[in-house]
């Protein structure tokens, strides 16, 4: 699947695509990113990408004409390069009045598709200042999606976050493939908080004195484990995040 990003700051991404156990999708190629200066496609000695508000008010709003061109211009590629379904990759804004970008939404676009319809990934469009003309959404934006109710600077730490989201569930990036089935939110866990994870050593010195590791880890009893772990992850998300609970 490729992702095509449209942002005014293509260094952000370096280190998401360069580092971490995530870079083996995008080193294999499963996930194809490419980043697009919004810049390149700005008119002018000074390649002006926003101007002020019409009716005024505080910041500045991306002008349309170069997003547009800019959004051309992946289109253009995405065909010329034959990507299978390009013309169903949905262009992304990230907004606050989007969807709430969760981990169903990440496994729709991180899913493999079919041999007669692919996963075309999706054209990201990352904003910045007060936002976008809203001509150009109107336009070219297919899907808008939020990180949650809170404002950012911008579209690509939501990018970023996608990103490696649909990263770590392609095949053999993680080192247990059966790594994310058990991810906090998965089908798996029946779309519940994951259990309390222990490791070495049995007894921690901790700031208050000795904590053990709970005994039933160390039982050896399998089901009783399953047990413990299926219990601890309906406790965690009764306390902390009841709406995930059916009704």
């Amino acid at each position: 699947m490729r992702f095509d990003i449209i942002t005014l700051f293509p260094d952000l991404f370096g280190p998401v695509l360069q580092q971490g156990i995530t870079r083996r999708a995008f080193d294999s190629g499963q996930v194809e990113v490419r980043l697009w200066p919004l810049r390149d496609h700005a008119e002018g000695p000074y390649r002006r990408v926003d101007d002020r508000p019409f009716g005024g008010g505080p910041g500045m709003v991306m002008l349309a004409d170069p997003l547009l061109r800019c959004w051309q211009a992946v289109q253009a590629d995405r065909e010329a390069s034959g990507v299978p379904g390009s013309p169903m990759a949905p262009t992304v804004l990230f907004s606050p009045v989007g969807e709430r970008l969760t981990q169903a939404v990440v496994a729709r676009f991180a899913a493999p598709g079919t041999a007669e319809a692919p996963n075309a990934g999706a054209v990201l469009v990352c904003g910045r200042y007060e936002g976008l003309d809203q001509r150009f959404i109107d336009a070219c934006v297919d899907q808008q999606i939020s990180l949650g109710d809170f404002v950012l600077s911008g579209g690509e730490i939501p990018a970023m976050a996608l990103l490696d989201a649909v990263a770590r569930l392609q095949p053999d990036v993680l080192n247990d493939a059966g790594s994310h089935q058990q991810d906090s939110f998965s089908p798996t866990l029946q779309g519940m908080l994951d259990c309390p994870h222990y490791t070495r050593p049995e007894v921690w010195q901790g700031p208050q004195g000795p904590v053990p590791v709970p005994p039933v880890l160390l039982s050896g009893h399998h089901a009783r484990i399953d047990q413990w772990r299926a219990e601890q992850r309906l406790r965690l998300t009764q306390a902390h995040r009841p709406d995930l609970l059916p009704d």
